[in-house]
């Protein structure tokens, strides 16, 4: 037997827990409609944890939005010091001392750009 979407709907509904609170707007409606003074009090009181409700939430949003700014401007800042830092790392590093110049040879060389002398075997032999 399959029921239908209307009756399961119902049956959802009637046993849903029924939410107890006010809005904003319930909550002057009340003081309106109610005549007692504590009545009123109360939707007073309500009416004025609603509005600082609303005003915390403004100043977290505008709190939020700040440190968003300041994180992009962080990620901007850490990047350009990286590189820096990649340009500056070579020059912090030590440096080998530089090579010492060939040193001068003592004596009297003599260079020639002509070959070592050859003996023919042609005027050595009769």
């Amino acid at each position: 037997m399959r029921m239908s979407q209307t009756v399961i709907s119902l049956r959802k509904l009637k046993f849903a827990k029924q939410v107890r609170a006010f809005t904003e707007h319930g909550a002057l409606m009340a003081a309106t409609v109610l005549n007692s003074p504590r009545a009123v009090a109360m939707s007073l009181y309500v009416i004025r944890a609603f509005v600082k409700l609303r005003e915390d939430l403004a100043a977290n949003a505008a709190i939020l939005k700040r440190l968003a700014e300041i994180d992009n401007k962080l990620l901007v800042h850490d990047v350009t010091l990286r590189e820096m830092l990649r340009k500056l790392r070579p020059l912090l590093e030590p440096q080998p001392p530089p090579a010492a110049p060939p040193k001068p040879e003592i004596g009297f060389h003599v260079k020639e750009d002509s070959v070592l002398y050859r003996v023919s075997r042609k005027l050595g032999r009769k």
